[in-house]
């Protein structure tokens, strides 16, 4: 069921859910499936402190959800609401672990397997400004920082903005900002970074994104696309070489190919 594997999701309270980002919460509302909407119905009408404010930040979305907790099994017991909880968790397994940045730090393989040279010896950083999107933990952020003249990390989930702001402070850092931000809206003039960078994010909204990607960078920059290693076969982004980036693959930690991807900047 949960086919990441990167959480128990019986050792995770429904109150995390309290620390879903409004986009977050749209997503999940909008993906759910018809044979799962009962169930989400059980665990929001067992959490009414989920559901106020679910509707405090989608308040567009509200009735919606009170579909759901009306499409509720009647008189459920303690263990069936908690198996409904437990299968809700475990469907947004990458959400959930979102509220544990500590446990995605050491779970993830696409972040404890990595190593920053891949990026490195893609694109030159010294010198230069940096904005890493989607930044997560900051796998790419942190390490672009260490030979960066300065590296912006934007992230739209709160708890790992909050990880990031402390690793910074533990590590004495001066050459790192952390903002939130997503792909497609993100919080800067034009031609501000030198270097543009994320991983695991462009896909969603493809165009709006790599356009956004280039606003933001300088004429003669360079957009980077750095995956994390994974145990699992990953396919070519056949979207971003249909748009011109070059390919770059590499045999990762774990004896699977990563492609990497970078573009130079022409406007």
């Amino acid at each position: 069921m949960w086919k990441l594997g990167w959480i128990d999701p019986n050792e995770y309270s429904f109150d995390c859910m309290l620390r879903m980002e409004r986009f977050q919460i749209r997503f999940i509302l909008e993906y759910l499936e018809a044979g799962d909407k009962p169930v989400m119905g059980a665990a929001l009408k067992a959490n009414p402190k989920v559901v106020w404010l679910w509707k405090q930040k989608c308040p567009e979305r509200a009735g919606e959800i009170d579909v759901l907790i009306a499409s509720a099994p009647e008189n459920l017991s303690a263990e069936q609401v908690r198996q409904a909880e437990v299968t809700i968790l475990g469907g947004y397994e990458d959400f959930v672990i979102y509220t544990t940045p500590e446990v995605m730090y050491e779970k993830c393989d696409f972040i404890h397997g990595w190593n920053k040279n891949s990026l490195y010896e893609i694109c030159s950083l010294e010198g230069k400004t940096v904005l890493d999107v989607g930044s997560g933990t900051g796998r790419l952020a942190f390490a672009a920082a260490q030979k960066a003249a300065f590296v912006v990390a934007s992230e739209p989930v709160d708890a790992l903005r909050e990880f990031m702001r402390d690793e910074i402070a533990k590590r004495g850092m001066t050459n790192m900002r952390v903002c939130d931000g997503l792909c497609h809206v993100l919080p800067f003039p034009d031609d501000c970074f030198d270097v543009t960078m994320s991983g695991h994010v462009v896909g969603d909204f493809f165009d709006e994104e790599v356009a956004e990607l280039t606003r933001v960078t300088k004429d003669g920059g360079w957009l980077l696309d750095v995956p994390g290693d994974q145990h699992m076969k990953t396919r070519r982004n056949e979207r971003l070489l249909a748009d011109g980036w070059e390919e770059l693959p590499y045999v990762g930690t774990f004896g699977e190919v990563t492609y990497r991807y970078r573009k130079q900047v022409k406007k």
